[in-house]
């Protein structure tokens, strides 16, 4: 006879079937909603700020050399060979003796321009330099330095100058093949000779 489970045993699983349901939807159905974040307090936390970065300026390439300013009226002027004048130390290509020159002249008096020709640049730096770079080199106004065009002699474009601009010229070089073209240069005191001695310039200036 086969066996068949009593009435008290079927109630009994029925029961637990039951309670295995409840509980599953308790857990379901009863489950809290998650806690919400309370809203922040009025006002920004304190917050311990770090302290920035010490700021620095980029490197500025100062220039070599720095001069006043002077009115120019009713200064005389005063024209230097750079390309001559630059050779006085060591007869070594260097810019010294022209800063020293215009610097003596300034302090006479003179209005001074400066005229190289146009190979200076590759002497004195192994590069083509114009008139603001050199006049930068100088500390002095572009419009007080002139490099004659390349291919060109600066000995015309500053004979040409100091001709019309009634100035003394600085340099050792006597313009021999040029200068019977300008005979207002032949006058004392308009061709200007000078040499670096004793760690400084000297220059045969006129006196004042």
């Amino acid at each position: 006879m086969p066996w068949e489970p009593s009435d008290g045993l079927i109630l009994t699983l029925l029961a637990l079937v039951l309670l295995f349901v409840y509980l599953l939807l308790r857990q379901f159905t009863g489950r809290k909603p998650p806690a919400q974040r309370k809203p922040p307090a009025q006002g920004r936390p304190s917050v311990r700020r770090q302290p920035l970065p010490e700021y620095k300026r980029p490197p500025v390439r100062p220039k070599p050399h720095v001069r006043r300013k002077r009115t120019p009226e009713n200064r005389p002027y005063a024209v230097v060979d750079g390309s001559n004048v630059m050779h006085w130390r060591d007869n070594t290509p260097d810019l010294g003796p022209v800063i020293a020159t215009v610097d003596i002249l300034q302090a006479r008096g003179y209005r001074t321009g400066v005229i190289f020709d146009a190979n200076a640049g590759y002497k004195l730096t192994d590069r083509y330099q114009d008139d603001a770079q050199l006049a930068y080199l100088l500390g002095l106004p572009a419009t007080d330095v002139f490099v004659v065009p390349k291919g060109q002699q600066a000995d015309p474009f500053l004979l040409d100058f100091a001709s019309k601009s009634d100035a003394i010229v600085v340099s050792n070089d006597r313009f021999r093949d040029r200068i019977a073209d300008y005979p207002a240069l032949s006058a004392p005191g308009r061709l200007i000779r000078g040499g670096w001695q004793d760690g400084k310039v000297n220059l045969t200036l006129p006196e004042a």
